[in-house]
This record gives structure tokens, C-alpha cells and sequence, in this order.
């Protein structure tokens, strides 16, 4: 029986899918070519129709998890003006820690990446780049939208490092307490891109 043209594609698009959520989870160098061939049905022989390395998996996977990442939270100008503040509440939740799964690559895979080659680095470099330019743009401080992104990286992974459900909750409640007091983000300021079109 022969594949329709689009089988390859969809392979490598089931592939890429499936290879985000096994990383996330367990982390990627951990993971053999095997695991994540048979969890979309296929033997590992087949991995290299699709792609030339494994490497070149994890960069493809990356690169994809960063723009998603940056296309939710740098947000855009239909964006409400507490755009941020939406964001860093869902970031800094109970559900986030739980689910490494569905969340953000940097808190699961920032070991593995920071090893990664350039090409890898470089796209994580352009996606923060974006996110901190349009929340600087925001809150009116560009120092402030790096230390924010940097807190809430750090939080998350700290929130999954310790055993107890209360220390985790304590954790991250006050994170987006002490992050509230400090910028004031549930009242953006009102040079804002969003706050100017209200």
C-alpha cells in the first residue's frame, strides 16, 4: 500500500508532537530513539527518515516549544493591559507545576538546553528577547521585564523540586505576591501600549 504525499510530514508533525510532551516529562537525553518512535506507533529504525539525528530532533522540538511560548506570552496590541499579570498567573500555577507536559520548555528541559548547541540557544535567545520586549513595553521597564521572566522560571522549578503540596502552593503564592507588590502589575502603568488604546 502506498503512503499518501502527506504521510511524511504528518509523521514528522506526530513525532514532533508526541517527542514534546516525553521530554518535558522525563527529559529528552533520558529518552531513546526507541520510546519515542513507539509512542506514535513506529520502530525506532524509521526515526531517520524523519530526521538525520537526535540532536536535530531536540532542536526542531525547541525551537517550536520557544515560539509557541513567546506567541502566548508576549501577547500583542488586542492584548488586555493586564496582559502580563494573566500571563505570570497562569505561569506561576499549581497547574503548570503539575503538568511539565504542558508547560514551558525552559522549566523542564533549561539543563538540557543550556548544553544544547548554538542553533538551539539561539532560538530560546530570540524568544526571550521577544517576550521581554513587549512586557518592558508594558510595564515601562526594561530591567524589570527580564528579572520577571527570570523569577518565574526560577519559581517553577522550585515548585517542582520540593515533596510537599503546601510548601509548593506556599511557594508560588508568594511569588505572584511579591511580584504584584513589587510592580504593580494588576494596575499596568499607563504608558502601555494597551493602556494608551483603553
Amino acid at each position: 500500500m502506498r503512503y499518501a504525499s502527506t504521510h511524511k510530514q504528518e509523521v514528522r508533525e506526530k513525532l514532533l508532537a508526541s517527542s514534546r510532551a516525553i521530554a518535558k516529562s522525563g527529559g529528552f537525553e533520558a529518552t531513546g530513539v526507541d520510546a519515542l518512535m513507539g509512542a506514535i506507533g513506529m520502530t525506532g529504525g524509521a526515526f531517520y527518515s524523519h530526521f538525520p539525528s537526535k540532536q536535530a530532533l531536540f532542536e526542531a522540538l525547541i525551537s517550536e516549544e520557544v515560539d509557541n511560548s513567546a506567541d502566548m506570552l508576549a501577547g500583542n496590541e488586542d492584548s488586555p493591559a493586564d496582559h502580563v499579570a494573566r500571563c505570570l498567573r497562569g505561569y506561576l500555577s499549581s497547574f503548570h507545576v503539575e503538568n511539565p507536559d504542558k508547560g514551558c520548555a525552559l522549566t523542564a528541559l533549561g539543563p538540557e538546553i543550556a548544553r544544547a548547541g548554538p542553533e538551539v540557544r539561539r532560538a530560546v535567545e530570540a524568544s526571550l528577547k521577544r517576550t521581554q520586549k513587549n512586557w518592558s513595553d508594558r510595564i515601562g521597564d526594561s530591567d524589570a521585564a527580564w528579572a520577571l521572566i527570570a523569577q518565574c522560571v526560577g519559581a517553577v522549578v522550585l515548585a517542582r523540586s520540593v515533596e510537599s503540596d503546601k510548601t509548593r502552593k506556599e511557594l508560588l503564592a508568594a511569588s505572584r505576591r511579591f511580584i504584584d507588590r513589587a510592580h504593580a502589575l494588576e494596575h499596568p502603568c499607563s504608558t502601555s501600549p494597551s493602556r494608551r488604546k483603553a
